[in-house]
């Protein structure tokens, strides 16, 4: 029997709200903290909240693709100040994702002091506006387990990867550095996974230290995660290893040099070749060509200190600053930059 128009306009609108919020309901959830955001390529959100050990979905309503234009706002620290009737002492940019359906920055915004808290504001045509976490279509699950004895590193990393969050850091286990892996839409949270690695600028395996930042990416059509710990140790993990209440070890391909902290990491393509770009608090802007990265073997010897080995790098010595990143579009990354007076700007760039 033939479908009428109004039937099949029905059957696409109800199509599209399941992919941009299944399985949420209208609520407004209860955001505590926002340690990482993450996006499904639908333009659901993710929040993950170590204040709560809450990890939260939400529906944006924010799938229709946005003009593509540079973006520069600077001073954004002050933007947001006036916005939010403080000064930008009290104004911390937690981190910044775009949103892949629409093409949208969403930043995670605590605003300290009294009356504060955290906020999630979104970037439209150069205009800060609140994404307000009220009478929104949400879910959310529990995270049981994460380190009660640092808060701040409990998460540090999140992802979604093909039907899965993944969510790094501390966990009350014996061996606390953790990634876990839960289900969406969700059910119930999971226990974390364990994970060892050999620090070659230490000389020694460990398993207390968190991953500070991590990036999905398929290996010959399987799903791997490239993680660097602090000092820096790059390695490369399977999903499929990532069973609750596991232990595994990562393969620690590169030493990236010590005294450093990862910030942030993204993949992309270009003059077809895929590379990870990872900014660092003291060891700039690294751009990593993948394509060792396969058949890199694990380093297992202790490496002098400041010296590095394995995967090679270039630093990208334009770049200056960065605190934060993710890929715009195919062609473009947004940043969040301090510069010397310690003030941001938000600014989009070509990939290098």
């Amino acid at each position: 029997m033939r479908r009428t128009m109004a039937a099949v306009a029905a059957a696409l609108v109800g199509t599209a709200a399941m992919a941009d919020g299944a399985e949420l309901k209208k609520g407004t959830p209860e955001v505590k903290s926002i340690s990482a955001l993450a996006f499904s390529p639908e333009g659901v959100l993710f929040i993950a909240d170590a204040q709560s050990a809450t990890l939260f979905a939400v529906g944006t309503d924010d799938g229709k693709p946005n003009a593509k234009a540079d973006i520069l706002v600077e001073k954004i620290d002050s933007i947001l100040a006036d916005k939010l009737g403080t000064i930008a002492a009290n104004i911390a940019i937690n981190d910044v994702k775009v949103n892949p359906a629409s093409g949208q920055v969403y930043l995670a915004v605590t605003r300290k002091g009294t009356g504060g808290g955290p906020l999630v504001m979104k970037l439209t045509d150069g205009k800060l506006a609140e994404f307000a976490l009220k009478d929104v279509p949400f879910a959310s699950v529990k995270l049981g387990g994460l380190s009660d004895k640092n808060k701040t590193d409990a998460i540090t990393s999140l992802a979604y990867v093909e039907g899965k969050v993944i969510i790094a850091g501390l966990s009350n286990e014996e061996f606390s550095s953790s990634l876990r892996t839960i289900a969406y839409p969700f059910t119930e949270g999971n226990k974390p996974t364990s994970v060892e690695m050999y620090h070659a600028a230490h000389g020694k395996t460990e398993t207390n230290s968190p991953i500070r930042s991590f990036v999905p990416y398929k290996i010959s059509g399987a799903d791997y995660l490239f993680a660097a710990y602090t000092c820096t140790p790059l390695v490369k993990v399977a999903v499929a290893d990532l069973k609750p209440g596991a232990k595994i070890k990562a393969t620690t391909i590169g030493e990236l040099g010590n005294r450093n902290k990862p910030l942030d990491m993204i993949v992309y393509t270009k003059d077809k070749q895929d590379f990870v770009l990872m900014a660092n608090s003291t060891r700039g802007v690294m751009k990593i060509p993948t394509e060792s990265f396969n058949q890199a073997g694990g380093i297992t010897d202790p490496v002098k200190g400041g010296d590095t080995a394995g995967v090679k790098f270039e630093t990208v010595k334009e770049l200056v600053g960065v605190m934060q990143l993710d890929k715009l579009d195919s062609a473009r990354a947004v940043l969040l930059i301090q510069a010397e007076d310690k003030s941001y700007t938000l600014k989009s760039i070509p990939l290098p």
